[in-house]
């Protein structure tokens, strides 16, 4: 039987890569942890660790059983939080979202669970890298983003796409006399306000404008929406975003829309894990937008 003690304490070594420094950690005496290892790479017939230098590096058996011992505490954690949980009143959905995506979206995604007194939600943003960490740590249980993660055989990720949004040229309302200019002549003309170039979005906009033969005049960049939506706010020139970004000042007529960009969109994701025991939160909001988009 496969003592998840040993295993325990092997994942301390091999996130150390010393035993000195594990066993410091771990509030054990060197020889000891040394003894608990080598009890495991007997038990399961493979060297773990090869020494170099002074650090101790993983074999490719050790890589495998890494793995694997990765996978069986996260499932040990989600089995404890969500037995944890069972029959409490309240409940928490744990949101990651990109830092630069809408928050218009962001807020229309959990739109069913807004204002339920029995829900608890807890938004976090930042960079895509750190939410799926976070996501393969069971920290949070759904990720909204509009970048699809690398995935391979092995990926853990779930990827649920959510919405396409059409893209526009938005400006000010001091803006509506370029209502009636053709594309290019609006594009090859007015300053722009554009996402920046490591985005999906900016890369067909650039395509767009080959395939079309205009040179743009650049007013701004931005990677974050709401960036852009101020900086068209600002009359620093016309914002190439989609209307979902802007819906509340388009309503209001403080902005308004010049023009389609046909063939462009921005495409919206919800990221989750294959998961023993999943947040049955995160499947009620997955049903409830996809019955709000059909």
């Amino acid at each position: 039987m496969l003592n998840l003690h040993h295993l325990r304490l092997f994942r301390a070594v091999a996130r150390d890569g010393t035993l000195t420094g594990a066993a410091r950690v771990l509030n054990l005496s060197q020889s000891a942890l040394s003894s608990q290892i080598k009890t495991l790479e007997a038990s399961l017939g493979h060297d773990l660790f090869e020494r170099r230098g002074r650090g101790l590096v993983l074999t490719e058996a050790g890589r495998i059983a890494i793995d694997h011992a990765e996978a069986i505490f996260r499932t040990a954690e989600d089995l404890t939080a969500t037995l944890r949980n069972t029959g409490t009143e309240r409940k928490a959905l744990r949101v990651g979202a990109l830092a630069t995506l809408s928050r218009n979206f962001q807020i229309g995604f959990l739109e069913p669970l807004i204002g339920r007194s029995d829900v608890e939600v807890v938004l976090r943003s930042g960079a895509q890298a750190d939410l799926l960490r976070a996501l393969e740590a069971l920290a949070i249980d759904v990720v909204l983003t509009n970048l699809v993660p690398a995935r391979d055989a092995s990926s853990p990720y779930l990827v649920h796409g959510l919405s396409e949004q059409p893209v526009s040229l938005i400006g000010p309302a001091t803006a509506a006399d370029l209502a009636g200019l053709p594309l290019p002549e609006l594009l090859s003309s007015q300053p722009l306000i554009l996402p920046t170039p490591e985005s999906a979005l900016r890369a067909s906009f650039d395509a767009m404008v080959e395939q079309l033969g205009v040179v743009t005049k650049v007013a701004a960049e931005a990677d974050d929406m709401a960036m852009i939506r101020l900086l068209a706010r600002a009359h620093a020139g016309l914002a190439v975003i989609p209307p979902i970004v802007v819906r509340d000042e388009l309503a209001s007529g403080r902005l308004i829309e010049l023009g389609r960009l046909e063939g462009l969109k921005e495409e919206f994701f919800a990221v989750t894990l294959h998961r023993r025991f999943p947040n049955p939160l995160v499947a009620d909001l997955l049903q409830a937008f996809k019955n709000k988009t059909d």
